[in-house]
């Protein structure tokens, strides 16, 4: 199991030590899924969703300075760690014809609002929950699968790396929802087992569908995101949030572990992101920050929250950890990406020492 997720470690180590290698980098596929963490633009594509961020002032940062339905200034985590595996980030799953040659790259599935549930962000009216994910990626297996043959589909699947991210929405726009149904009808003991019990029947899902080498990104303490601490009297992160989310993070780390140990070739690992994102939230001006508590929108509402075309923008974006109430800024996924690979990196096995030269007679 150890052994297992320490090579898919190693691998994903391995291939950012070889950016200069155009043939590495062309031969890597990445498939990704999530919510509005990792979205790439999907949701633009969904006529009624409320769930989106094609307008200013997202986007302000990116490359031409346009909005591209990704939640955020600039870049997202999954952009920066693309750059640094010296590959394109992946193109939505919406935006493709069936048959577009970019599936043999890899796409991304993720949609702003989904969740583990499939009642998660039902408020947004249109988005992609992960087992609507799930069955687009099942429908690019087929598509790739009618291009390139049963075989060399089955070994793309196989040799791909899945990034999923999900989870936050099933907490900030489920559970934590007082005029929800589920945040009534459980305790947080029999929501966080529903999580993971549906949890696991995607994860198993994708496994069957071909998936072996997945990463999945725990997460973030939601309980010091600005739309949660507003919440608060004094403004400070709200603890029982942040306790449910360790909570949760260590259920998925003891369900990945299972996982590895009962299904054969299985790679995955789970990402602990929350000490990052802790330690940036707490230390700011560490990395070069100066406010965590507060988003640059100034827009801290638990309901909205997002960066809308008359939002008062802060004058510098960089000194900011939060974009929105809920979203980073580009320059927090940038140290955050570095810390996600940081963390690979020293998890993955050292490289064997080079044997030394002998000397040379004189």
């Amino acid at each position: 199991m150890a052994k297992q997720w320490l090579l898919f470690a190693a691998a994903i180590v391995l291939v950012i030590g070889t950016l200069g290698s155009a043939g590495a980098a062309a031969s890597l596929v990445t498939f990704v899924f999530g919510d509005s963490l990792a979205e790439v633009g999907n949701n633009n594509h969904l006529q009624y969703s409320l769930a989106r961020s094609d307008y200013p002032w997202y986007g302000v940062d990116y490359t031409g300075k346009k909005a591209t339905g990704r939640f955020t200034n600039g870049r997202t985590i999954g952009d920066i760690l693309a750059e640094k595996l010296g590959i394109s980030s992946p193109p939505p799953y919406l935006s493709l014809a069936p048959n577009d040659d970019a599936i043999l790259q890899g796409v991304n599935y993720a949609s702003g609002g989904a969740g583990i549930l499939n009642e998660t962000g039902a408020y947004f009216i249109q988005r992609l929950t992960f087992d609507d994910q799930i069955n687009y990626f099942k429908k690019t297996k087929e598509n790739i699968r009618v291009k390139i043959g049963d075989e060399a589909a089955n070994k793309l699947c196989n040799e791909a790396m899945y990034f999923i991210g999900i989870g936050s929405n099933d907490y900030v726009n489920n559970f934590l929802q007082p005029f929800l149904a589920d945040g009534q009808q459980y305790t947080h003991d029999e929501f966080v087992e529903l999580l993971t019990s549906t949890l696991e029947k995607q994860l198993l899902r994708l496994y069957q569908l071909g998936a072996r080498k997945i990463l999945y990104h725990g997460l973030a303490p939601l309980g010091c995101i600005p739309s949660q601490r507003v919440k608060s009297k004094t403004g400070q992160c709200l603890k029982r949030v942040n306790e449910w989310v360790m909570e949760f993070n260590s259920k998925v780390q003891n369900l990945i572990d299972s996982l590895n140990q009962r299904l054969p070739n299985s790679q995955m690992m789970f990402a602990d992101t929350y000490p990052a994102v802790l330690d940036l939230i707490n230390n700011p001006t560490v990395y070069g920050f100066k406010i965590a508590n507060t988003s640059c929108c100034n827009v801290d509402t638990n309901i909205g929250g997002l960066c809308l075309p008359n939002s008062q923008l802060c004058k510098e974006r960089k000194d900011y950890v939060f974009w929105d109430a809920f979203h980073t800024s580009d320059a927090a996924n940038q140290v955050l990406a570095e810390k996600l690979i940081s963390g690979l990196s020293s998890s993955a096995p050292a490289p064997a020492p080079t044997p030394a030269h002998p000397p040379m007679p004189h």
